[in-house]
């Protein structure tokens, strides 16, 4: 019988419900403790004191006003368990969605996205039975019996004492049942979430699959996980029979022994036949709260196994900023210092090292240097995706982790090699960059970025939906759709990720009319391979192993940095 304590602690999203939930399953307790009240005294006052039906009758409506408010209190127990659940539920989901933003791509690149969806979606779903059930039957359970036996002492010591005895059974039975039981669901909780994860990635590179002729056998892969979750699963289902059948078996036997036990006395009329009914009828009713929380522990087991990667996600600690202050500064000014920043990933070897470089307001600078040289980590510390592990980072003379990062991010506009577009119209994808832009404003950016010439000829235009990750379009097309959304967030600093990368001589030539009309007056930042995008930076910064080996414009390092030049003669164009 485990109790995850972050699991109890997070009922404080939805305490009334919780404690409503409770007090109404306890008044249902207390009802039947009335209930057989009632009814013993009617059987015992119509069939060994023969009264008549008239002068049952005032006993009958208060048995069977007993009888609805017990019912009105089961279904009002439920109801505000259920709510609890869905509370607590929408709660976890929204702190989860939360720490992943927090997290940043960072994160989620090094995740896999099926498990990811898997936990946040159905991991988070199967902790509603741990909620509106065993949570709640777990407080009911310690509150409704202990109301019996206050009953049942002054009326039959005896049968007191049995109870007393036996109960503790039970819970200890569990706890034992619970420690096996816990192991296979975390098994097969993980075999879900690799299976899930398997299945999402063989669904978005079914066309390599198939150009490689593997997809029959990931269908073999996918029946082997299939199999292995069902194997999983029967054995959870055999732990949770076998557990309630032993469950029923001690429940009914203690049952008996109380059954016997008053039966013998009322035999030698040692007791007096009202009471011992009134126990008899408390009898199965006071056991029964203690099957109800084993049923439905085993109900709840597959949220606690979700919980585990749930909470190892909640808990996971993002890097520090120096100062959270959240500042918004006026007529904030884009000159840009790296002071001695490094950057490392869980602690492993540094990405970044002590790199220092300032990007002065309106000024074109441009970032080079070979595969891994840490370029990349350079835009994701800008973006604040990631903190520095060393070093500071200025913005306007302000701390960039002091800067609110909503507000940072409105001045900064993003160009990436491969943009994602989302499975929406043209309209849509561009609007991203500014919701409440008007759909001439989202033409007029549009136009400027060449967008006209291809979405004019397309079915619908510009409400074509364009699939998901835009699978309808070219890597052309995404990209002057990328930087239609530059144009309309006409944001100071904008940021370009080795944009025309792959690209043929036509769509580059369109590319680079629209980032030379996007970049007037405005501060810009280019990771770039092509020689052409960056000779005419006012600033090269050459990077290697994470560090800085030259600063200077294209005359300037052909002169003084030998891998300047390495780089240049070694893509002839490219770099």
């Amino acid at each position: 019988m485990k109790i995850d304590k972050r699991l109890l602690r997070s009922t404080k999203y939805a305490k009334i419900d919780f404690y409503l939930s409770v007090f109404f399953g306890f008044a249902g307790g207390v009802f039947i403790v009335l209930q057989a009240k009632y009814l013993s005294k009617i059987v015992d006052s119509a069939f060994l004191k023969n009264k008549s039906l008239v002068e049952l009758k005032q006993f009958l409506i208060f048995l069977a006003i007993v009888v609805v408010f017990r019912a009105l209190m089961v279904w009002m127990s439920e109801g505000f368990a259920s709510q609890m659940a869905a509370k607590v539920k929408y709660s976890l989901r929204k702190l989860l969605y939360d720490k992943i933003a927090q997290l940043g791509p960072s994160f989620t690149k090094t995740e896999q996205t099926g498990e990811l969806i898997n936990t946040a979606i159905q991991g988070i779903e199967d902790l509603d039975d741990y909620f509106s059930q065993y949570i709640p039957q777990l407080a009911i359970t310690a509150l409704i019996p202990i109301t019996i036996l206050f009953f049942v002492f002054p009326k039959d010591i005896l049968s007191g004492f049995v109870m007393l005895l036996t109960a503790p059974i039970i819970p200890v039975l569990m706890i034992l049942i619970g420690y096996l039981a816990d192991k296979i669901t975390k098994k097969q909780w993980k075999i879900l979430s690799r299976m899930s994860a398997h299945f999402l990635d063989v669904l978005q590179g079914l066309t390599t699959l198939k150009f490689f002729g593997r997809s029959k056998k990931q269908i073999e892969i996918i029946f082997l996980f299939s199999e292995r979750f069902r194997v999983a699963t029967m054995k959870v289902l055999r732990i949770a029979f076998l557990s309630a059948l032993v469950l029923e078996l001690i429940a009914s036997l203690s049952t008996a022994i109380i059954a016997v036990e008053i039966g013998l006395r009322l035999l030698y009329a040692k007791m007096e036949f009202e009471n011992a009914f009134f126990v008899l009828i408390l009898a199965p009713e006071f056991y029964l709260p203690f099957r109800q929380l084993g049923a439905r522990f085993h109900a709840g087991m597959s949220g606690v196994a979700a919980a585990e990667r749930i909470f190892q996600v909640l808990e996971l600690e993002s890097i520090e900023q120096e100062k959270k202050l959240n500042l918004k500064p006026e007529n904030l000014e884009i000159d840009i210092v790296f002071d001695k920043v490094s950057y490392s990933y869980n602690g492993n070897e540094e990405i970044l090292k002590d790199v220092s470089f300032t990007i002065l307001q309106n000024q074109r600078v441009a970032i080079v240097g070979p595969t891994g040289a840490g370029k990349t980590s350079i835009v994701n510390l800008l973006l604040k995706f990631i903190q520095p592990t060393k070093g500071k980072i200025l913005v306007g003379g302000y701390l960039l982790s002091t800067i609110d990062e909503d507000y940072w991010l409105k001045h900064v506009a993003w160009v990436p090699q491969n943009p994602y577009l989302f499975n929406g119209t043209i309209l849509e994808n561009i609007a991203l960059a500014k919701p409440d832009a008007s759909e001439e404003m989202i033409r007029e950016a549009a136009k400027k970025a060449h967008v006209d010439e291809f979405a004019l000829s397309l079915p619908e235009g510009y409400k074509t939906k364009i699939g998901e990750r835009g699978t309808k379009l070219s890597g052309g097309q995404a990209q002057r759709i990328a930087i239609a959304r530059a144009f309309l967030k006409d944001a100071k600093f904008i940021i370009f990720d080795e944009v025309t990368s792959n690209l043929d001589a036509k769509t580059e030539a369109l590319i680079t009319d629209s980032i030379n009309r996007l970049i007037k007056n405005k501060t810009v930042l280019t990771i770039a391979h092509r020689l052409s995008t960056i000779m005419s930076s006012d600033k090269i910064i050459v990077l290697a192993k994470g560090q800085v080996k030259a600063i200077g414009n294209h005359e300037q390092l052909m002169k003084k940095s030998e891998l300047y030049n390495k780089l240049v003669n070694k893509y002839s164009g490219r770099l």
